[in-house]
């Protein structure tokens, strides 16, 4: 199954791979996936988290396997004839996860990616209606960091950077995990940065800077952007691509942070415009780049 990411940067599309676990319908961003085989057994590891189903090694390297059934509290019934592992990579880590059967893939905006509230934002960063049936988008950042906490951000790299002043300069986040959006904040806090605008996606930053803009106040309003590239009703690289094509916003730094810095994300980022990218755990190098474009 080709799992290659969009060509094309910018246009607030992407593409969903559909999968089953039980009865339930499930979707990840296929920028996440580098293959799917056929489910094998794994080798298990002693003393695992009970999630952690073992590991494996195709083509020399060693993927931890992670039942997604136990992960969501649904009876893993295995059927060796259509159970498959997909096996992702984001934040620097390789892992599989067994899914009972996939579906395919689909072409969507994130425009038609429904918020989740605040009864699933837990577990999902998305719904989506697909042919008369919901598929839930989950939240395999938080899935990965519940089983090894130390997959998440870096907090502690913050306290490695010493006696920091105050600093009142404005930043505005765009990122539609409330768990993260207030971890980010924390950590900038810490780092002396405490004039922190929160947004939950996209849509929701740039509609902030048109208000800012329409106020005539976007000079004093913003000073840096921080956004994920992951998110409901408008993505990092679109809302991106909307400021640096802004002639009155394009001078305001942009610094993607997420999980899905690779080769080619960067290739994507580069093209809208962002002036910096980094990979989400590294909340340490957020703040040096944050002192680049606000200090020098």
């Amino acid at each position: 199954m080709n799992t290659g990411v969009l060509l094309e940067s910018g246009t607030n599309e992407l593409e969903i791979l559909e999968f089953r676990v039980g009865n339930n319908f499930y979707g990840i961003n296929v920028a996440k996936i580098r293959e799917i085989l056929p489910y094998q057994a794994p080798t298990p590891v002693p003393n695992a988290h009970p999630c952690i189903e073992g590991i494996f090694m195709p083509r020399d390297t060693i993927i931890t396997v992670i039942n997604l059934a136990k992960c969501l509290n649904i009876p893993d019934l295995k059927d060796q004839t259509t159970d498959m592992n997909v096996i992702t990579n984001f934040n620097k880590l390789n892992v599989a996860f067994h899914v009972h059967g996939v579906v395919g893939i689909h072409r969507i905006s994130w425009e038609d990616i429904n918020k989740p509230d605040e009864t699933i934002n837990s577990i999902a960063t998305g719904i989506i209606k697909f042919e008369e049936k919901l598929i839930i988008v989950l939240d395999f950042e938080k899935i990965i960091s519940d089983i090894s906490p130390e997959t998440g951000l870096k907090v502690s790299d913050i306290n490695h950077l010493g006696v920091r002043n105050r600093n009142e300069a404005p930043i505005l986040i765009a990122e539609d995990s409330p768990l993260l959006s207030k971890l980010i904040e924390e950590c900038l806090s810490k780092a002396g940065y405490t004039n922190v605008i929160l947004t939950g996606n996209g849509l929701e930053a740039w509609n902030k800077l048109q208000e800012f803009k329409n106020n005539n106040r976007i000079e004093t309003s913003v000073k840096c952007i921080i956004t994920d590239i992951e998110m409901p009703q408008m993505d990092g690289h679109h809302f991106t691509k909307l400021v640096k094509t802004d002639q009155d916003m394009k001078y305001i730094p942009i610094i993607i942070f997420s999980s899905l810095i690779n080769d080619e994300m960067k290739r994507k980022g580069d093209s809208v415009g962002a002036d910096a990218q980094i990979t989400k755990p590294e909340i340490g190098s957020l703040v040096e780049i944050l002192d680049k474009f606000i200090l020098q």
